[in-house]
């Protein structure tokens, strides 16, 4: 095999030498192919197996599974027997009795067929499947099928797992939508029609801060979660102090007031950002996944998300029950005319509560912005949900916006499969309607005066 040069001199791989050609057509060009580079990878994995490093040498016997042949086979066994890694001795093991199931035959292929059929690797229901069209002793036959249902019931478990985290992170993103709402609308009693619009000024922060800091995605991400709470909080304040403190006691004039509101910020959007979507890019922490098993992967950007729900969750509830803020809103949403009686003042309340509920609403745009793209209708897509999310769980209460959010992310992830994305968010309609009739003030209604106005 020789390398050709443009010149009339080729190396040897086999021993590097310099062979001068005299004629070229007793040479041939090798001619890369999918064969080719399948075999090379091949034995770029062989190689890899005497690396040094642990990780190395597991993603070579990996590479190897169900690739072995009978020369390899005794080098992947003599490599067996000499790794001390436990996790890297599992991988070449199942090598190795995937090569003992496909060729072996009486009890060493049905102990081979046992023995993979607890591993998790897609190529054990590959194995198991090309078996069951052979032709199979009854003992074998039996085996093979009883390793296809373990795999199978494992698969299912995992997917079922991966069902509820899907819909934990969909729940998780309905929850952030839906808080800030719990406090306009369920404290406040506001229907609040641009909360959807609130959202997204808190994404085109983030959009906008990361494009001031290109280089540096993660800090912008951090610094975007601040900013934005403070642009959507101003915001909202200003609302509140123009219209919607002239409207209070007024639910249908402040909705239509509101969703005029919701208009004028859009077209502000499309005027200053254009009407294309914009791209936020996710920084490299958020990026890839968790790989548990290879049933099992759960990606970054949703587990973070996940995570900074809660976190958003517990800051505001400590802001409602361990600050001055919190005492005032509450002793204002349960009784006006004795918190004023009391001293406090209702108006800074009422704006200081609109901005915290606005501010929220930036936070869950800033979220938004890792899942999907910021555009100038981004906030129409959840207003709707966070509507639902907030009358389903209690108006007023955040602890029922947490539990209904999280609810219906999960029943959403569990009815697309044989519903559909569509048909599920109707069923899910229907249900809160059917709900609502029979519990009007959700799942945790107000207790004392709050649920007597």
């Amino acid at each position: 095999i020789s390398d050709l040069n443009k010149g009339n001199n080729a190396i040897a791989i086999d021993n590097s030498q310099t062979v001068i050609i005299e004629n070229k057509r007793n040479y041939q060009k090798i001619r890369v192919n999918n064969k080719l580079r399948k075999e090379i990878s091949t034995q770029l994995a062989l190689l890899g197996l005497s690396s040094a490093d642990q990780q190395q040498r597991y993603q070579s016997a990996l590479s190897l599974v169900g690739e072995l042949t009978s020369d390899r086979y005794q080098k992947m066994l003599a490599f067996y027997e000499n790794e001390q890694q436990q996790k890297v001795k599992n991988i070449a093991l199942l090598a190795l009795v995937t090569y003992q199931a496909k060729h072996a035959s009486g009890q060493a292929q049905i102990d081979a067929i046992n023995t993979i059929s607890q591993y998790k690797n897609p190529v054990v229901y590959q194995t198991l499947n090309a078996l069951q069209n052979q032709k199979l002793e009854p003992k074998t036959a039996q085996a093979v099928q009883m390793g296809l249902d373990t795999y199978q019931q494992q698969q299912r478990f995992y997917a079922g797992i991966e069902t509820i985290f899907f819909g934990l992170s969909l729940g998780s993103v309905l929850v952030l939508a839906g808080i800030g709402l719990a406090i306009t609308f369920g404290v406040m009693g506001v229907i609040n029609m641009a909360h959807g619009e609130l959202i997204m000024i808190g994404a085109y922060t983030t959009y906008v801060i990361q494009q001031l800091l290109p280089q540096h995605l993660a800090l912008a991400l951090l610094l975007s979660i601040p900013a934005a709470f403070i642009v959507s909080g101003l915001v909202g304040i200003i609302i509140e102090r123009m219209v919607i403190r002239h409207l209070y006691g007024r639910a249908l004039e402040t909705l239509l007031a509101t969703f005029g509101i919701s208009l004028i910020l859009q077209q502000a959007v499309r005027s200053i950002f254009s009407p294309l979507n914009r791209s936020v890019s996710t920084p490299e922490f958020m990026s890839g996944a968790l790989t548990i098993n290879p049933m099992l992967m759960i990606t970054y950007n949703r587990l973070y998300i996940l995570i900074f729900c809660f976190a958003v969750f517990i800051a505001l509830l400590m802001v409602l029950r361990k600050t001055a803020l919190g005492l005032q809103v509450r002793a204002v949403s349960q009784n006006r005319p004795m918190a004023k009686a009391m001293g406090i003042r209702s108006e800074r309340v009422d704006a200081l509560t609109f901005g915290l509920g606005s501010g929220v609403a930036g936070i869950a745009g800033v979220a938004l912005s890792q899942l999907t793209n910021v555009g100038p209708n981004m906030g129409q897509s959840y207003i709707i949900d966070s509507f639902m999310v907030v009358v389903f769980g209690g108006v007023g209460n955040i602890w029922g916006t947490l539990v209904a959010g999280l609810s219906l992310g999960i029943f959403n992830k569990v009815l697309e499969p044989w519903a559909g994305a569509v048909l599920a968010k109707i069923l899910i309609l229907i249900f809160i309607i059917l709900f609502i009739q029979k519990r009007p003030k959700g799942l945790f209604p107000q207790r004392g005066r709050a649920a007597e106005g």
